[in-house]
């Protein structure tokens, strides 16, 4: 299940929050060795407090196992005010159409099921839940800066990067900016690789009191 967490239910989910910004901590800051501000045991940066929207996938034992940060693109983003050298001079994506996604990451068991690709199932279900959001908020694309694992990852999974420029060494990654497709096409190319037969996402409903 994919949770997605807005602005206004922080509150309703702030321990799967916790959760998620733990997750963040063990992928980037201890797996994968980025340098990345963290609190204790939480990665967390100055994003985190422009209000972002939250995909956040939680396992059958309730635990956070993926997560994803999206934010709108006519605010601050990662790619213009953190990566500006990824967009090679080019301007950095300013549109209500196009939204930004940043800090992927999943931590599940080696034996997780798999979809085509050697993928895995949570992976699948990621990706296509940012679909679903995009196409919730009628956008055309989502723009990302990742690393060229992930493109490798992501091309596997029938889901190209379009680059904006070339890959460039940025600490310890090879990391490269570019767009992700949102469409109806997109959703059901990654639903049928991964398995998917039904929608990811959940929109949790707060009700607040009279």
């Amino acid at each position: 299940m994919i949770q997605l967490i807005t602005p206004s239910s922080y509150g309703e989910f702030s321990e799967t929050l916790v959760g998620m910004h733990r997750l963040r901590h063990r992928v980037f800051k201890l797996r994968m060795a980025w340098e990345v501000q963290a609190c204790g045991d939480l990665e967390v940066d100055h994003f985190d407090a422009l209000h972002p929207d939250y995909l956040i996938q939680v396992g059958e034992n309730g635990q956070v196992q993926g997560a994803v940060r999206l934010l709108p693109t006519l605010g601050s983003t990662m790619l213009r005010d953190t990566f500006p050298a990824l967009l090679e001079s080019q301007p950095a994506p300013s549109s209500p159409l196009i939204w930004e996604s940043s800090r992927f990451a999943i931590d599940v068991a080696a034996d997780a099921p798999k979809g085509d690709h050697g993928i895995t199932r949570a992976a699948y279900e990621l990706f296509a839940g940012m679909v679903e959001f995009g196409l919730s908020r009628q956008l055309t694309d989502i723009v990302t800066v990742t690393d060229v694992r992930m493109e490798r990852i992501l091309r596997r999974a029938g889901w190209p990067l379009r680059r904006v420029g070339n890959p460039s060494a940025i600490g310890n990654t090879l990391a490269v900016a570019g767009y992700l497709e949102i469409s109806r096409e997109t959703l059901a190319s990654l639903r049928k690789a991964g398995g998917l037969s039904t929608p990811v996402l959940w929109t949790p409903v707060i009700f607040a009191a009279a």
